[in-house]
């Protein structure tokens, strides 16, 4: 039986790319989704065109319960041995200054609760202490987390820097319990989510600034995400894995 790799907004950009990666890898996925169902469905097909099984499953990870009723559908399938925390926003760019306190608490129950929810579902599945076989947690964060964001999503990038302190702590929780939790922190990466921001091609502009002088695309993220969620990292936990070109 395939290993089961759970993906949090896995209809596009880094999520899709680690799916469709996922699925040639062997593994059967399942794809979350919140917002864009048609993504979500045209990326589950993907893989099943791929030979393995395939779902996708709707849930605001910000939601308690529905994060549970995703993990109990996934069942359906398998047990869980992955989850690829990824789901995330951000909103318009602008100064701290300008932002609202009701856009911080959407970015920070999606990219913080969301994570935290997610992560805590699977170690309780996972976990050795719970009678779960073991399995590996790897959330998406950014270099936004240690570039700050100035002047743009300071609001994103603070939720990011929970998102390390998350892999620290939680790697070290449950490093005897079967359960690896390491990161990945992209850089400037060319997917949808910069015209959330209000810019679609903020990418290429700031290219300039990242000593590869290009953005990264999905596959390079997600290569890394497999890597981590792979036996190959068997000895690495607790660890944050920059993808950034250097920057």
């Amino acid at each position: 039986m395939n290993e089961l790799m759970i993906v949090t907004g896995g209809g596009r950009g880094i999520g899709r790319a680690t799916s469709l990666g996922a699925a040639r890898a062997g593994y059967d996925v399942v794809v979350n989704w919140a917002r864009d169902r048609e993504a979500a469905e045209s990326t589950a097909a993907a893989c099943l065109d791929l030979g393995v099984r395939a779902l996708a499953v709707r849930a605001d990870v910000s939601d308690e319960a529905a994060v549970a009723a995703m993990f109990d559908r996934a069942a359906e399938i398998g047990t869980p041995s992955v989850l690829v925390n990824n789901a995330g926003i951000l909103h318009q760019q602008m100064r701290f200054d300008e932002m609202t306190v009701d856009r911080w608490r959407e970015v920070f129950e999606v990219n913080v609760i969301g994570a935290f929810l997610c992560a805590r579902e699977a170690a309780r599945r996972m976990s050795t202490l719970h009678g779960g076989l073991g399995g590996s947690i790897v959330n998406v964060s950014s270099a936004a987390a240690y570039l700050g964001s100035p002047g743009e999503y300071v609001d994103y990038a603070a939720t990011k820097a929970a998102i390390d302190t998350l892999t620290i702590g939680l790697g070290r929780e449950l490093a005897d319990e079967g359960v690896r939790v390491n990161a990945v922190r992209p850089g400037v990466i060319t997917t949808e989510i910069h015209a959330s921001g209000g810019e679609p091609g903020r990418a290429a502009r700031v290219a300039a600034s990242v000593p590869m002088k290009r953005p990264g695309d999905a596959d390079e993220v997600a290569a890394a995400i497999l890597w981590l969620a792979s036996r190959e990292a068997s000895y690495v936990t607790a660890t944050t894995l920059d993808c950034s070109g250097g920057r």
